[in-house]
């Protein structure tokens, strides 16, 4: 689990005077699991035990609340989540439901909203009865409704709690103009989406023996209880409805039988009973029900297959109960439309989130070259890309994960922004201290002497041999030792003109070499940006042709996951038919073709997403690379206009200062004149 384990149950969903209210504290601890959720539910009515199954199957024989008298001890739904026994890293939900059919409710109309709930959030559903299945049992189901009339009140049976799960779940909202052929159509999907199915008996004490078959399963006592009866007329509709809804609603359905766990004296102290006087039997099939639930049961899925967290599952329970609390019907469909949403939104944050904080180390260590924040901003980005690919889902349209690429790449450029800061901001404080010493020499007229243009040439030479051998300045190296040099240009020449060691053809060869090496250091630096402009493209393409491969990844995932909730429905709903056909119901076959056929076709769309959809992600790849090239380029020219400006800066600098020179010299002799003219550049303007 992703947190502290939790050491008893707590109410997830309250029922107070017949209103139902989440329990905040409990959706607080659903939304600190990361992990994968098993759900299982058990419903059944009042005082048959249900709580004390659920605990056998947290481990614990003391948890969910029992009871000894008439009156029920669970109201709501309580939930106890426990690290599953079998599966590594997942966790298992265990949900205690509110009795059906409690006297002490008075008014049953919540029951159904239990139930529903129950169905809606499990990936196993539990139902809990005692004695036989027959179809006494089956009518127990049936919640009773009053009517008032004038004349008298009447008890009618309105069908079955599972009868009922079309009128209180939709798989999606109907169409303005919906009829009762889309209302079936929904309810032939509920086998996509609804959990395996459970049915436990309690106290049975009869044989598993039917007349002219023998002995028989566990598994074949459910069917023959959920067998149909031919003919037509009222009564055999109303006996087969509900058979035929738990026979079409629910993927699988499987049987355990319990005998008698105690003697009447001792069962109303059965949690703290030593197993020594439980009855073996009882054990025994405790356990062979509790390993299949931990075998057997999935995952909870939304519909398309995308699998549940403790997140999810939190999201879910606020979504559906709010629903109901405002009087609208639960849709499968809206749920995962709304999860989806706040799911997504949440992983381009969460994504953003674990790339900032990646990058905070080499941030730290600014300036440094573009091949070690482009290096890092590589493997950011796609620890980036992974993180949001787990959590998101149905992403149909990469809305969110363009939104993510979008605010990576945003904040990566924000960072090479700070980084030429910082570069530029070092590369000139090094020179100018470089500097120091030439400009001292200069102040002393030093340079003015003859040959004194030989020894300007050789200190010049030696800052720049200083300045290369400096480690970690940056992208704007060779930029700002460009701006220094075309700085220094004006007094060099100056310097020049002054030695009197030099003849005028050799001053005019050497100010020819002045200008071709500062024409060679500016063809660097624009060979340096051009470079390093390369090395950005290559690095954020593969940063997102890595995106993109996840992405398509994910589509995989998840197309798969359809395939297999497809594969599901159509094997059940196979199973039926030919039960039903086996059974002599050849009409009832019939009208299955139709669910069978759409199922098959809705497999077919999925493989054309394989050879239509997945071909137009290398149109995605173009897109991404125009997006990419405009931004590169953007900040290409963005450096371009800070070097310009930075040249100004220099020049009206040195403007400036030559400027105020020659005012306080100009009344000086020759060489007096050319030291202060020489002298006239300060150090700052680097």
């Amino acid at each position: 689990m992703c947190r502290q384990p939790m050491p008893e149950p707590i109410c997830l969903v309250e029922n107070i005077n017949g209103s139902l209210r989440v329990n905040d504290g409990a959706i607080d601890y659903l939304y600190g699991i990361d992990q994968p959720v098993v759900v299982v539910s058990v419903v059944g009515l009042y005082r048959t035990g249900k709580s004390y199954l659920m605990n056998r199957l947290a481990g614990k024989q003391t948890g969910f609340a029992l009871g000894s008298t008439i009156e029920s001890k669970t109201k709501g739904i309580w939930m106890w989540c426990v690290p599953h026994p079998t599966k590594a890293e997942h966790t298992l939900v265990l949900l205690d439901t509110e009795g059906l059919g409690d006297v002490d409710k008075g008014d049953s109309k919540n029951d159904a909203w239990i139930f529903c709930l129950a169905v809606l959030l499990s990936s196993t559903l539990v139902y809990n009865s005692r004695g036989t299945i027959e179809n006494t049992a089956l009518e127990k189901l049936h919640k009773n409704t009053h009517k008032n009339s004038s004349h008298a009140v009447e008890s009618l049976a309105c069908g079955s709690y599972v009868t009922e799960l079309a009128e209180h779940i939709k798989i999606k909202l109907p169409s303005p103009a919906g009829d009762e052929d889309e209302d079936e159509q929904n309810d032939s999907k509920f086998v996509q989406y609804f959990p395996n199915f459970i049915w436990t008996v309690r106290d049975f004490v009869l044989e598993l023996v039917i007349e002219k078959k023998g002995q028989i399963t566990e598994d074949e006592y459910l069917n023959f209880a959920l067998k149909l009866k031919k003919g037509c007329g009222k009564a055999i509709n109303n006996y087969n409805l509900p058979r035929q809804c738990i026979r079409s609603y629910f993927p699988t359905r499987k049987c355990f039988v319990f005998p008698l766990p105690a003697s009447q004296d001792n069962m109303a102290h059965l949690e703290s009973l030593d197993e020594r006087h439980i009855c073996p039997d009882f054990l025994k099939a405790t356990q062979h029900f509790c390993d299949y639930v931990f075998n057997e049961s999935n995952v909870k899925t939304l519909k398309g297959g995308h699998r549940v967290t403790g997140r999810r599952l939190g999201h879910l329970v606020r979504l559906y109960v709010d629903t109901i609390c405002s009087g609208k019907v639960p849709c499968l469909e809206n749920a995962v439309v709304t999860m989806a949403q706040i799911e997504n939104q949440a992983a381009v944050q969460e994504g953003l989130k674990v790339y900032q904080s990646g990058m905070e180390q080499v941030k730290s260590l600014f300036p440094v070259s573009t091949d070690k924040i482009s290096a890092e901003h590589q493997r950011c980005s796609n620890v980036a890309t992974t993180e949001f690919m787990k959590r998101s889902f149905k992403d149909e349209t990469k809305e969110y994960l363009k939104s993510l690429s979008e605010e990576v790449d945003k904040y990566y450029f924000e960072l090479l922004d700070q980084n030429m800061t910082m570069s530029e901001m070092k590369c000139s404080k090094l020179l100018s201290d470089l500097y120091k010493v030439m400009s001292e020499h200069l102040q002393q007229g030093e340079y003015t002497k003859p040959g004194g243009y030989e020894l300007y040439c050789i200190h010049r030479d030696n800052i720049i041999t200083q300045y290369h051998k400096q480690p970690d300045k940056g992208g704007k190296a060779e930029d700002v030792l460009e701006m220094f040099l075309s700085e220094r240009s004006v007094e060099a020449n100056c310097i020049l003109q002054a030695d009197k060691r030099l003849s005028e053809n050799e001053k005019k060869i050497k100010e020819e070499r002045e200008k071709a090496a500062l024409i060679e250091q500016q063809k660097k630096a624009a060979e340096e940006k051009q470079m390093e402009m390369a090395r950005l493209m290559e690095v954020e393409k593969k940063s997102q042709q890595e995106r993109l491969l996840q992405m398509e990844r994910k589509f995989e995932e998840e197309k798969h996951l359809q395939q297999e909730e497809l594969n599901k429905a159509l094997n059940s709903k196979l199973a039926e038919q030919k039960d039903l056909l086996e059974k002599g119901f050849k009409e009832k076959a019939e009208v299955m073709d139709l669910e069978i056929q759409q199922l098959k076709k809705e497999k077919e769309e999925n493989s054309f997403f394989k050879e239509v959809v997945m071909p137009l992600v290398d149109v995605g790849k173009d897109l991404f690379s125009s997006v990419l090239q405009y931004d590169l380029e953007r900040t290409k020219l963005k450096g371009l206009q800070n070097n310009s400006q930075l040249k100004v800066k220099f020049s009206q600098s040195s403007g400036r200062n030559e400027n105020e020179n020659k005012k306080r010299n100009i009344a000086a002799s020759g060489d007096e004149r050319v030291q202060a003219h020489t002298s006239s550049t300060s150090p700052s303007a680097v």
